[in-house]
């Protein structure tokens, strides 16, 4: 399942796992986000609704360029610097190159499907 992800000027796109929570985020889309930076490491977002976690492990080691739910906040949260391993976190997919252009999501991004 592959995504793109529009802000402003810059495009990205991703290619999303195929489990439960990923699936649950993208019967979501199209849908507009407002992103931030958090901790000089990812970029995070509030959705408009709790995502399935069904069979997801109990956390996962991000990397940079990893698309993830911050289970316990509820949040999405796109790495762009390696991050380790968190309780919690669950791992939907990656972006697909381009991966120092991460930190230039900002305010209103849009996150589409791409069929």
């Amino acid at each position: 399942m592959k995504i793109r992800i529009t802000a402003g000027s810059t495009v990205l796109t991703a290619t999303m796992n195929d489990s439960a929570t990923s699936r649950d985020f993208i019967s979501l889309l199209p849908q507009t986000l407002k992103i931030t930076d958090y901790s000089s490491t990812e970029k995070i977002s509030d959705l408009p609704k709790k995502l399935s976690t069904q069979g997801a492990p109990g956390g996962c080691k991000a990397a940079k360029g990893d698309i993830t739910l911050y289970a316990p906040w509820g949040n999405l949260a796109i790495f762009y610097r390696d991050f380790g391993y968190a309780s919690g976190l669950v791992c939907m997919g990656k972006v697909d190159g381009q991966l120092d252009d991460i930190k230039k999501l900002s305010g209103n991004v849009l996150f589409e499907r791409i069929d």
